[in-house]
């Protein structure tokens, strides 16, 4: 169920980046107790990054980016605004994301999911491919998935 208003887009400024940004701090940080240090990386510059504006605002809902590394998308830094989950906001993203790692020539993508976000990832038709690990003190399976 997509709420009216929601768009999509590939981050092309500066202000789209920040609200992204910030997002993940509030989500990752804030109320998963992820360390800012672990949450902040120098390769946020070179990915590409897809944001979800709420309600015919400027404010950032949504966020996710994508590293391309040859042939393969890595996905990463999923997040979705605690009030906006369970809305499809991930899912449209996440195909979004999809499309245009294979767009670029990509063959496969991948991830790390926290457990238990897996079924969101599972309805895009990643599948997991390890055992459980640790990473920021939550528990995490890598999932990968081929793309056309």
């Amino acid at each position: 169920m997509q709420p009216e208003g929601t768009e999509i887009v590939w981050v092309t400024g500066a202000e789209q980046l920040e609200g992204a940004l910030d997002l993940r701090v509030r989500v990752f940080c804030d109320e998963q107790g992820v360390p800012r240090e672990d949450e902040a990386d120098p390769l946020d510059a070179e990915a590409l990054h897809l944001v979800a504006l709420g309600d015919g605002e400027h404010e950032v809902v949504g966020t996710l980016r994508v590293l391309i590394t040859g042939e393969t998308a890595k996905i990463g830094r999923v997040a979705v605004e605690r009030e906006r989950r369970r809305e499809g906001i991930a899912v449209r993203m996440l195909a979004l994301a999809l499309e245009r790692a294979a767009e670029l020539g990509c063959t496969r993508a991948v991830l790390s999911a926290q457990t238990r976000a897996t079924d969101v990832y599972r309805r895009v038709g990643f599948a997991v491919e390890s055992g459980v690990y640790m990473e920021a003190g939550i528990e995490h399976v890598r999932m990968g998935r081929t793309l056309p």
